[in-house]
């Protein structure tokens, strides 16, 4: 059974979040816009998906995955993206808002120390795997999974503190 209100609640928590980790990766606003409602669509057709653990860091995953794919179809599609570009033909506006939203993201991930962050963006910017992260900073699996989760609970709090100033 889907809850609208639930539903509204988690988008108000993590649609900066989303946004921002789709902004990074795309560097486009269309492309973030577009991952972000996808992102929302699954978790609203799909209520029980998320089972257990760390919310901020599943839909931080999907977020991620689903940018992989677009980026994937891009480089299929290369020549595409210069029609879509020149027919969105996207407002000053929403690109101002969107460099607001991604300027708020970036604000925050420089909040949380330097061996969370680094983690966090290889694994969310970068696409690796905790265990191929491990593979190549030479830190135990263990850690980059705690150091992984601890920052992704700094970067809320800093995101949460950024919403209320």
């Amino acid at each position: 059974m889907r809850d609208a209100r639930a539903f509204e609640a988690i988008y108000d928590r993590h649609h900066r979040l989303v946004y921002g980790i789709a902004m990074r990766l795309l560097g486009q606003v269309s492309g973030a816009e577009d991952v972000t409602q996808a992102v929302f669509m699954k978790v609203w057709s799909a209520p029980g998906a998320f089972e257990d653990g760390n919310f901020a860091a599943w839909i931080g995953r999907i977020t991620r995955n689903k940018c992989l794919d677009v980026l994937r179809e891009k480089a299929r599609h290369p020549a595409d993206e210069l029609v879509q570009d020149v027919v969105s033909g996207e407002s000053v506006d929403s690109t101002a808002f969107a460099r607001l939203d991604a300027a708020t993201v970036q604000n925050a991930l420089d909040r949380i120390p330097p061996e969370q962050r680094s983690l966090i963006e290889l694994a969310y910017f970068g696409g690796m795997t905790h265990q191929r992260i491990a593979e190549k900073t030479g830190v135990p699996l263990g850690t980059v999974k705690t150091r992984i989760r601890t920052g992704l609970q700094r970067l809320r709090q800093a995101l949460d503190q950024a919403e209320f100033a």
